[in-house]
């Protein structure tokens, strides 16, 4: 397992009633996945989660932002958004804001495959 810092095992502590969710390093940050399919990453203790067209104005009407990074001089952003500051303070809220987020990645997962991977059950 790839080593964690202190704030990806807090996010992983929050969000342990959603069931098994996990986090891989990658790109100097952290991926955080859930039946394979990744819905949120972590980059400099800070948390994004996934957005898409029926979740992104919750993000926006709280002014949070986009994560971006920079490539050839330009910024790039990305379709996650910095998870709201009550979230990482309670567990109930961050599964809420988690559960929107990981359902925008099923609903990318099923277009880019034409299936999702989300198991029979639900947590």
């Amino acid at each position: 397992m790839a080593a964690h810092n202190q704030f990806v095992d807090y996010v992983l502590e929050l969000l342990e009633p959603l069931g098994p969710v996990k986090a891989k390093a990658m790109f100097g940050g952290f991926g955080i996945y859930r039946h394979g399919l990744m819905f949120g990453l972590v980059d400099n203790d800070t948390l994004f989660l996934k957005v898409d067209a029926s979740n992104r104005a919750d993000f926006e009407a709280k002014g949070l932002t986009p994560f971006s990074y920079n490539r050839k001089g330009k910024a790039v952003s990305m379709s996650y958004y910095q998870a709201p500051h009550e979230a990482i303070d309670d567990a109930e809220t961050l599964c809420q804001w988690a559960q929107k987020a990981y359902g925008a990645t099923l609903r990318a997962a099923h277009k880019k495959r034409g299936k999702t991977r989300e198991p029979a059950h639900n947590h």
